[in-house]
């Protein structure tokens, strides 16, 4: 990575510069020999011509095509949407060209201080959960929980909490079976110390057809209630509360290997800043994660569209390449079926921010992944069981994504951001900024600043201190501020009819 002042080159192929700060037209600029007056105003993390770009010619950036130009691009002129274009059409073929690299040895004796359940999975929280079946009942939920806050004040847990939904009733199909998949991990996951379990009666995903879902269960933890069947559900509930506070108060937090650790990865509100700072140091804390026996899982599928064979080539084995070239085609038949573009994306917001094609935003994206082999590919609502890097099919949506990646097991989630968000689902969801500008602005929401290595900090460095404060929040030493704030939500993928 080149950096002359305030601009950046991030490979020797590339044609574009990214600017680092805000310039005015009539500027000049000047990196290695090569100098220039800008012809516009360019904003802090867009792109500026290195050098003349032909119309059709590739605009190169990471190394990699992030489009072609629309138009001849005279050195020093602004490169985004009104000059260049996406180069990625429909579903592809692929072939397995595998390319691994060696992770750096890491300490694998480094332990954070867990929860071991009986079933021998770990928690980083000891926390009781409420979760619906059925969307009609979510303020009956969020009723027992402030009655039972009040009731259980001073307990020796970590706090209770209701995750509102929409769905559970008048579904079909495939989504049915999605909103029961992702409510069934949600009730087994480790960080749950106790689960209350709580249902209308007459719903599709009544307790009777979930419990089917659920499969076996610890009956001291996880209880069940349908408000129909009783004449007061929140004193109901919060005596059922009440029970599972006693059993989730018999586990303490005891020493705990990293190889447990299970961490999920998404972006969202991406700037063009996400892929040189905050993605990249996620992907090298990830391959740290991986070093030390861990497990991460990236999802948001429509990210990958454009960056997808840099993940192929780094498959496990031929089975695991297949099944991305699945995940990634499947993900593209489902935007045609529903007569989409494919390439619909970036968002205005991270035009707004810098990013001017998919392919510019996959290419960002995919480096949260790291250099670790991807070991296995998850279906919607699977849960994690090989340790190293994961695939996760998911769409690009927020709410969405980070709630699959908590539902196949992760027990954090870092969420890198160019533009800031609240958002925090089940699990603590750390916010990662790119730049130091947001992390100084959004104090309520940003918990770590990427944004350090733009003024020069190195880049081993901030991932070692970013590794250390992962495990101090799993240790349960320190607090994201979505629990802090208690920005704690759920949403779950939706396709099919509604009754």
């Amino acid at each position: 990575m080149l950096k002359t002042r305030n601009v950046m080159q991030i490979n020797q192929k590339d044609n574009v510069l990214v600017v680092l700060k805000d310039f005015q037209k009539g500027e000049v600029l000047s990196h290695e020999e090569v100098e220039f007056t800008l012809e516009a105003d360019i904003p802090s993390g867009h792109k500026v011509a290195l050098r003349t770009i032909e119309d059709g010619e590739d605009v190169v950036k990471y190394g990699h095509p992030i489009g072609k130009a629309r138009r001849k691009i005279n050195v020093g002129e602004w490169v985004h949407t009104h000059n260049v274009r996406t180069k990625l059409e429909g579903t592809m073929t692929y072939d397995y060209k595998p390319k691994k690299e060696a992770l750096p040895v890491e300490d694998r004796q480094r332990t954070f201080q867990g929860y071991v359940r009986k079933n021998g999975e770990v928690g980083i929280r000891n926390e009781i959960w409420v979760i619906n079946t059925v969307g009609c009942i979510n303020k009956v939920a969020e009723q027992i929980v402030k009655l039972a806050e009040k009731t259980y004040a001073g307990a020796e847990i970590d706090g209770i909490h209701h995750y509102p939904h929409p769905f559970g009733c008048s579904q079909l199909g495939d989504d049915l079976a999605n909103t029961q998949k992702v409510l069934r991990n949600l009730a087994n996951h480790p960080n749950a110390g106790g689960v209350l379990v709580l249902g209308l009666g007459c719903e599709n995903n009544h307790i009777k057809s979930f419990k089917q879902v659920l499969g076996d269960y610890d009956d001291d933890r996880i209880k069940f209630l349908a408000s129909q069947e009783v004449s007061d559900e929140l004193e109901a509930g919060v005596d059922l509360i009440g029970d599972l506070i006693d059993y989730a108060t018999t586990f303490t937090r005891q020493p705990v290997p990293v190889s447990k650790l299970k961490v999920g990865l998404k972006c969202g509100g991406s700037d063009g800043l996400s892929g040189i700072t905050a993605n990249p140091l996620v992907g090298s804390f990830s391959d740290k994660v991986i070093a030390s026996g861990g497990t991460t899982i990236l999802t948001e599928v429509p990210e990958m569209f454009g960056a997808e064979q840099l993940l192929m080539e780094r498959a496990k084995d031929v089975q695991v390449f297949t099944k991305i070239e699945q995940l990634i085609n499947d993900f593209k038949n489902y935007f045609i079926k529903h007569d989409q573009v494919v390439y619909e994306n970036p968002s205005p917001g991270n035009k707004d921010g810098g990013i001017s094609t998919l392919e510019e935003k996959s290419l960002g994206c995919v480096q949260k992944g790291g250099f670790a082999e991807v070991v296995d590919v998850l279906p919607y609502g699977g849960v994690v069981t090989e340790q190293g890097l994961n695939l996760l099919q998911g769409p690009g949506n927020d709410l969405v994504s980070v709630t699959s990646l908590a539902a196949s097991g992760a027990h954090i989630v870092l969420f890198t951001t160019g533009r800031g968000t609240p958002f925090g689902g089940p699990v603590p969801t750390v916010k990662i900024s790119t730049n130091t500008a947001l992390y100084e602005k959004k104090k309520n929401w940003i918990d770590f600043n990427a944004g350090e290595l733009v003024t020069g900090k190195d880049k081993q460095v901030l991932t070692d201190e970013l590794f250390d404060y992962v495990l101090k929040l799993a240790s349960g030493e320190i607090e994201t501020k979505n629990e802090e704030f208690g920005f704690k939500e759920i949403a779950i993928f939706k396709d099919g009819v509604i009754l």
